[in-house]
């Protein structure tokens, strides 16, 4: 993989990342490139996003996630173990065509899972390429935002678990608040609202052509049993995108949560806001339910939106006492 990244590097003109670890001042990374035929060095900012999407090292690190998670291909039914060698042979073109913004993402393929409770969960599985393509972008992405995203949040996150979430819900318990609104989003990853999703993304991220590569991803498409669907709305679980652009968004609730002082844990679209009494627990789910319906075009589902005592109440899987 290095030979075969080292060579695209040369030939499309990929600035070569230092060997080290890249260093960062206020949010940019310095590279080592060439200029007039001498090594320099060059910060790459937040309007450089994309050349460190396509940087040599967070490409090679980003195959290597992808071909170490294995799982199954896409509508070309390309496996991981035949990424290398199609990389080998056309990385330079797809580079090209990434930065020239020629990039056509291909549709997902539709599949669904069984569900504890008997239904079953959808999922849109993109081609080893897209896999690979998404990782990189994801990389980079949660460079960018795990710095802004609410410490309340344990979701998708590098050194963060659900027993981490847990313990965090106890400790507020502690703390006196007894009583709980267990927020439920009604078919969260369904139903993101790829407007709203773009219009928050472009605030963080001033690389337009980064914003234009994603939301490319968004409406891709899917393939249902070998007919073509087009993908008006969701973030389909099953590629390494969706993870990080679902807190993207869901962190927006965080930060109103934060802003109103409601004590809160939230791993993914599971969320559970802790109160001191019975009587608050209507009027937070509904003034919550209001924010996220309006502002963030998400819906809630009230009558699967637990209230009443911490005690009981279902999270992760684990039962509070």
């Amino acid at each position: 993989m290095q030979e075969g990244m080292q060579k695209t590097s040369e030939n499309v003109g990929c600035r070569q990342k230092c060997r080290t670890e890249s260093e960062s001042y206020g949010g940019a990374q310095t590279y080592i490139g060439i200029v007039d035929d001498s090594l320099v060095e060059v910060q790459l900012g937040k309007d450089d996003l994309l050349e460190r999407i396509l940087s040599p090292d967070n490409l090679r690190k980003a195959y290597k996630q992808v071909v170490g998670n294995k799982g199954a291909g896409g509508v070309d039914k390309m496996g991981t173990s035949e990424l290398l060698p199609y990389l080998n042979l056309h990385l330079s073109e797809l580079i090209e065509k990434i930065k020239s913004g020629k990039y056509k993402p291909t549709a997902v393929r539709r599949v669904e899972i069984a569900k504890d409770n008997g239904k079953k969960r959808q999922l849109g599985i993109p081609t080893v390429v897209d896999r690979f393509i998404q990782q990189a972008i994801s990389q980079v992405l949660m460079e960018e935002y795990e710095p802004l995203f609410s410490a309340n949040s344990f979701g998708f996150r590098p050194n963060r678990s659900a027993h981490d979430a847990i313990k965090e819900v106890q400790r507020y318990a502690e703390e006196g608040y007894r009583y709980c609104v267990g927020l439920d989003l009604e078919r969260f990853f369904d139903t993101v609202n790829h407007s709203k999703l773009i219009q928050v993304l472009s605030e963080t991220i001033k690389d337009g052509r980064v914003v234009s590569l994603i939301h490319k991803y968004l409406n891709a498409g899917i393939m249902v049993r070998h007919k073509y669907e087009e993908s008006i709305e969701g973030v389909p679980q099953g590629g390494p995108l969706s993870p990080i652009l679902s807190n993207i968004l869901l962190n927006e609730l965080d930060k109103e949560l934060e802003r109103r002082g409601h004590p809160f844990v939230r791993y993914a679209d599971d969320c559970i806001v802790l109160v001191k009494s019975l009587r608050a627990t209507e009027r937070v789910r509904d003034s919550i339910a209001n924010y996220v319906e309006k502002e963030l075009f998400l819906k809630v589902n009230k009558e699967k939106t637990v209230l009443g005592t911490l005690a009981g109440k279902k999270f992760l899987g684990y039962s509070f006492y």
